[in-house]
């Protein structure tokens, strides 16, 4: 009874998420989103409810991949400035990611194989602190699929709340520049957007130059290893 009441809970979530697809494609939002004055002018227009289609378009495109979250969040940067813009941000892509782990759980390891194919990756690793450390790294790196990663996480032993708290830790400064970078489109300031560009690349680079280095100290390690038993 519990597996079928679940399979039924996945069913009606996965239809539903198709459904608001449909529905934003026929009423041009999905368009909008790829022209970014446009989509501020949507937001600001709703007035009020303008934050909450922030964050409901960012939760969104997270859970279907076809639609960039990165033009949504700068559209959110020049509506509502650096601080707010980042709030609906992190909490859209908080709540994105969040349904996505809970829909892997959900469906289960072998449905969304045949759904994504070989883009998810294949892990044994149960130790819950390795874990965590992948989700946040892969937050840090605008090249890795945010949706993957969600997806993928929740077909791990990885709990709910370590999830939630490194993805937290992990959009955070991804969030506060692509605020940063709308707000500074919006104002037209080309300098600032330059300097923006580049606190970007450093924030991707400095986990990528980490990983390096250790790879090399562990390759060392491993050398002198083998030159003391020669």
């Amino acid at each position: 009874m519990a597996v079928r009441v679940r399979i039924l809970g996945a069913v009606a979530l996965v239809l539903a998420i198709l459904a608001a697809y449909r529905l934003l494609d026929e009423s041009g939002t999905l368009a909008t989103i790829a022209d970014g004055q446009a989509l501020r002018q949507f937001i600001v227009g709703l007035g009020v409810a303008g934050p909450l289609a922030v964050i409901g378009l960012m939760s969104f495109a997270i859970l279907v991949s076809p639609i960039p979250s990165a033009p949504i969040a700068m559209a959110a940067g020049a509506a509502y400035g650096h601080t707010w813009g980042t709030l609906y941000i992190v909490l859209g892509a908080e709540l994105g990611a969040l349904a996505a782990f809970g829909l892997a759980r959900l469906l289960g390891h072998d449905v969304l194989h045949r759904w994504f194919g070989d883009r998810l990756p294949k892990t044994r690793l149960r130790s819950q602190g390795a874990l965590m450390a992948i989700v946040f790294a892969s937050r840090l790196l605008p090249f890795i699929s945010f949706d993957v990663v969600s997806y993928a996480a929740g077909l791990t032993t990885l709990t709910l709340w370590r999830f939630a708290l490194a993805t937290l830790a992990g959009i955070l400064p991804a969030s506060f520049l692509l605020a940063h970078f709308g707000g500074e489109m919006a104002a037209g300031e080309v300098d600032r957007i330059l300097y923006a560009v580049l606190a970007l690349g450093l924030l991707t680079g400095i986990p990528l130059a980490v990983h390096y280095v250790r790879r090399r100290i562990r390759g060392d390690a491993a050398d002198e290893e083998k030159g003391g038993f020669t």
